[in-house]
């Protein structure tokens, strides 16, 4: 029996492994693989995460449920979100557990200015924003005790996002990198440390539940600030960076189903995006990591990766 469960193996649910763990806490991960850390309190439970009844079974005697699963492309949002958001809440309401969520910035939507606190509308036109709404709705509505911790795009070891995607191969291969975004246009990026130390912070604190809150972030930066970041701390000439123009994703949208999701949500990338979590940081007394502690983390790790 585990004193905490974690749906998902990627970068949050590892990090929330990991820092239980390391506290002394008992951890079951669940994945469909039987992935994750490997550390003596972390328990690795090959598992559909989707299965009410299972997902339950698992969750027996646990005092907090994590969900940090998120499938790896937009275009399997649709069918593979909801099943796993209803078997999370079956499993609290089930096992009298708190349910923590990992949330986004995607339910808000465009925003004027770009800026959003822990108080802005949920105001998504798009079809992954006005899901998001929905399921956090749905967990507020169950009668469990739940909270909801946004963040904005990851940076940190293990990170999915611009990095690993964009900015690394072009260090590495001595070209150019393709920007589908502004390359001048401030943007919050969250450490997915961050992430994980606010989630197992406000499920534990019954101050948190009931409503959702942002992870403390540092000051929003361009993509071009980013990458030169990136390629100083990689030891790298700074890569040079070519913006795309904004039609070209949308017109291959008309065809190509990633890319018509990836335009969805573009206004990320070609506006300002400002992701305020003084509330947060107020109220739990938690501080973003600095940027280049990030980054540097986030470059280490992948350095580490490929010796």
């Amino acid at each position: 029996m585990a004193e905490h469960v974690i749906i998902g193996a990627g970068s949050i649910g590892t990090n929330v492994a990991r820092l239980l763990a390391e506290r002394g806490d008992t951890v079951r991960i669940v994945t469909r693989s039987g992935s994750g850390p490997a550390h003596p309190l972390i328990e690795r439970v090959a598992a559909d995460a989707s299965d009410p009844s299972g997902i339950k079974q698992l969750s027996r005697g646990a005092k907090v449920i994590y969900h940090c699963a998120n499938p790896p492309s937009y275009t399997m949002w649709e069918r593979l979100l909801p099943p796993l958001q209803t078997a999370a809440i079956a499993a609290a309401k089930a096992n009298d557990a708190v349910l923590a969520l990992t949330g986004s910035l995607y339910a808000y939507g465009p925003q004027p200015g770009g800026r959003m606190n822990e108080h802005t509308p949920l105001a998504a036109t798009g079809h992954k924003g006005r899901l998001r709404k929905r399921m956090w709705e749905q967990a507020l509505a169950a009668g469990i005790r739940t909270v909801e911790v946004r963040g904005s795009d990851y940076i940190g070891k293990d990170a999915n996002g611009i990095y690993p995607l964009l900015i690394a191969p072009a260090l590495e291969k001595g070209r150019a990198a393709w920007i589908t975004g502004h390359l001048d246009m401030p943007h919050t990026f969250t450490f997915n440390g961050d992430m994980a130390r606010a989630l197992v912070t406000l499920a534990e604190d019954e101050r948190a539940w009931g409503r959702a809150w942002h992870v403390p972030s540092p000051p929003a930066v361009t993509i071009r600030e980013l990458a030169r970041r990136y390629a100083l701390a990689a030891g790298r000439a700074p890569v040079k960076l070519i913006q795309l123009p904004r039609f070209v994703m949308r017109t291959a949208g008309l065809v190509v189903p990633i890319a018509r999701e990836m335009a969805e949500m573009d206004y990320q990338w070609y506006e300002p995006f400002h992701m305020d979590a003084t509330e947060t940081a107020d109220t739990f007394g938690l501080i973003a990591t600095d940027l280049d502690t990030a980054i540097h983390d986030q470059v280490g790790g992948a350095q580490r990766g490929r010796s």
